[in-house]
């Protein structure tokens, strides 16, 4: 009598197919140029069903015939790269004076990028800068509006569980604060949106395209108008049980002294001990913190004394985390946090002298892009996914 197999334990070719379809594409992705036979080697499928994906793979857009092949003797092989043009992503950047966003296809080629200054626009004029940006974009690079996988918007503030909702720490845009964000730019762009934290996305920029790029576990410290973190560990980004993960601010909360190393903190600094300096610099209030760096570079006794200040203040945000999450790396980013030439000796000094085992810390190589190119490596990932589960197929029933 035949064993009776349940219909859930029989393999269906379907899902077989799609499977064998899916390491093909990655194997391409990981390898390009790549010939069929290397495929077969690196995915462990035989070269027939290799030759099955890559006809389904090349009929449905998402791979082609590679003009050039790898370096070395080709014997007469057919390579395969992945088409880029498949999908585009839209990243963007949105702060309290511009509104930076670029577009990318899936080998992460920038397509092309733009800023456009805000001039003190509230949430409604965000969002019509935000559709007129999307517009520029597509025109300047000439893309099909169907081709856009979705939206990565980077905000400051800390935003809900269900990526919609924003919860601002610093009013940087007056109207945002309790908004369901994300959702009314996916429906103003007809796309797929994602909102996350600016400083967030700062951090995947930095280890997708900057100086943290390969590091599992480090930490973006972002100091200028306001001041934020995010944080990666296990090569992930780590929101917390809020999406608070980062929040600086309150580390030292409770501490009686002043320890705000952000603008409006070295502003009420150089205003405090200014009396007691004041013979010696060239600074007038109201301060301002980039005239105080500035100053600083110039030899100004009381810029000088400011900049130290901040460098403690800094490191002393630096030291709980390193104490707690262990990064190997730190970055310094923001308007105020990029004066490497400043901050980066005394931080350094003093993390040494204070905690046994120190982070890396650096300066961001990436500079203002950096929230961009985190919004457009979020984007990235999820396009890369979609774009082969939601292909349009070349045949019915294939």
């Amino acid at each position: 009598m035949a064993k009776t197999v349940p219909p859930a334990a029989r393999a269906t070719p379907p899902l077989l197919k799609h499977l064998n379809e899916r390491t093909v594409l990655e194997a391409i992705r990981s390898g390009a140029p790549i010939s069929r036979a290397e495929i077969s080697r690196r995915a462990g499928i035989s070269k027939p069903t290799v030759s099955l994906a890559l006809q389904s793979l090349v009929g449905d857009g998402l791979v082609r015939e590679a003009a050039t092949a790898p370096g070395g003797p080709s014997y007469g092989a057919v390579f395969f790269e992945p088409v880029p043009e498949a999908a585009y992503v839209l990243g963007l950047d949105l702060g309290a004076r511009f509104l930076r966003g670029a577009v990318c296809d899936l080998a992460g080629e920038v397509r092309a990028r733009q800023d456009v200054e805000l001039r003190g626009a509230d949430a409604d004029g965000a969002l019509r800068a935000i559709a007129a940006l999307r517009e520029s974009l597509i025109a300047a690079a000439a893309l099909p509006v169907d081709r856009i996988d979705g939206v990565v918007l980077g905000v400051p503030g800390v935003i809900e569980a269900d990526e919609a909702t924003l919860h601002l720490t610093t009013p940087n845009i007056p109207g945002l604060e309790g908004r369901a964000f994300g959702r009314e730019v996916a429906d103003l762009l007809g796309a797929d949106a994602t909102l996350e934290n600016d400083v967030n996305l700062a951090a995947v920029g930095e280890r997708w395209a900057g100086v943290a790029r390969g590091v599992d576990d480090f930490a973006f410290l972002s100091v200028g108008t306001g001041m934020g973190m995010g944080l990666v560990l296990g090569g992930e980004l780590h929101r917390g049980n809020h999406g608070a993960a980062g929040e600086v601010d309150w580390a030292l909360a409770g501490v009686s002294e002043d320890v705000d190393p952000s603008a409006d903190g070295v502003a009420a600094l150089a205003a405090r001990i200014a009396p007691a300096g004041s013979a010696g610099t060239s600074l007038a209030p109201p301060y301002d913190a980039r005239a105080i760096f500035a100053a600083a570079r110039r030899g100004d006794s009381l810029a000088r004394t400011v900049v130290e200040e901040v460098a403690r203040r800094i490191a002393a945000h630096i030291a709980p985390i390193a104490a707690v999450a262990d990064p190997a790396l730190v970055v310094l980013g923001g308007g105020l946090g990029a004066n490497g030439d400043l901050l980066l000796t005394p931080v350094r000094r003093l993390l040494a002298a204070w905690i046994p085992y120190p982070p890396r810390v650096e300066i961001s190589s990436l500079g203002e892009a950096a929230v961009l190119m985190g919004a457009l490596a979020v984007g990235l990932r999820s396009a890369l996914d979609n774009v082969f589960v939601n292909r349009p197929r070349s045949a019915p029933n294939r």
